[in-house]
């Protein structure tokens, strides 16, 4: 039997960590306005995990930025660490939090109609608003 994948990472001071085990269920690029000032950049990607896959030590503070998801941050250093869905059995957390690069690309696109007109989707499906 081949053993699940184990990966880690946290946040910039290191107060908050996260062990996710196997393989996401999908990776998405999201342009959506709330993503791109969540993290300060053009676009956040996630890795989507069943949550019994999804561990965290250390404390988080959670921000309600819709009216069934809760996002999930270190109160020290600030860093996004995971989002949450009210009755929805995922976890959604932000691949830079890794401390491995190049784990989990991005297989499509959402909310592109907030999407900078110079970012070259490199093939990817892409859609207008969430995902299909």
């Amino acid at each position: 039997m081949t053993a699940q994948p184990i990966h880690e990472g946290g946040c910039a001071c290191g107060a908050v960590r996260v062990r996710v085990t196997g393989e996401p269920k999908e990776v998405n690029l999201c342009h959506c306005m709330t993503c791109r000032r969540i993290h300060g950049a053009p676009f956040g990607v996630y890795a989507i995990f069943p949550r019994a896959a999804f561990q965290v030590s250390g404390d988080t503070a959670a921000w309600a930025s819709s009216a069934t998801g809760k996002r999930h941050h270190c109160p020290v250093c600030g860093s996004p660490v995971y989002l949450a869905f009210d009755g929805v059995d995922e976890i959604e957390v932000p691949t830079g939090i890794f401390d491995e690069i190049g784990l989990y690309p991005p297989q499509y696109e959402i909310w592109c109609r907030s999407a900078e007109p110079w970012h070259d989707a490199q093939g990817r499906p892409r859609y207008a608003r969430g995902a299909p």
